[in-house]
């Protein structure tokens, strides 16, 4: 819990001072067209990589295989969206992360060893 509030002032902060320099570096009107670009694309590259993770992870439900990596990488391109929507270049690089196959992979393993922990503590419960 304690990371948590640490984010929420670390990372707006950090957000900040990167467009404060770009905005002085690049000009204003360049870094807001920027925002707005990766805003915008972020959104349409979510949207494309979340349909195909969508019918993925349908199709291993209707052959009742378990949904697994189709299910991590769901919620990995769900929350790589919400960033890349978030205005900030930090946030913008970790969404784009989050949307491609390759760096998934790379954290995947980490999600899982925290799944697996989280269930052996008991708190989550999967009946």
């Amino acid at each position: 819990m304690r990371w948590l509030v640490l984010a929420f002032i670390l990372i707006p902060s950090t957000e900040i001072a990167v467009l404060i320099y770009s905005g002085k570096t690049l000009g204003v009107f360049p870094t807001i067209a920027l925002v707005f670009l990766t805003a915008v694309g972020g959104a349409y590259l979510a949207k494309r990589q979340g349909l195909k993770a969508w019918r993925d992870l349908q199709a291993r439900m209707r052959t009742m295989e378990t949904p697994g990596n189709a299910l991590i990488d769901s919620i990995c391109i769900f929350i790589g969206g919400i960033l890349l929507i978030m205005p900030g270049f930090i946030t913008d690089l970790c969404g784009l992360l989050l949307l491609f196959p390759g760096p998934r992979k790379l954290i995947r393993p980490f999600i899982v060893k925290w799944l697996h922990k989280k269930m052996q503590n008991g708190s989550i419960v999967i009946r």
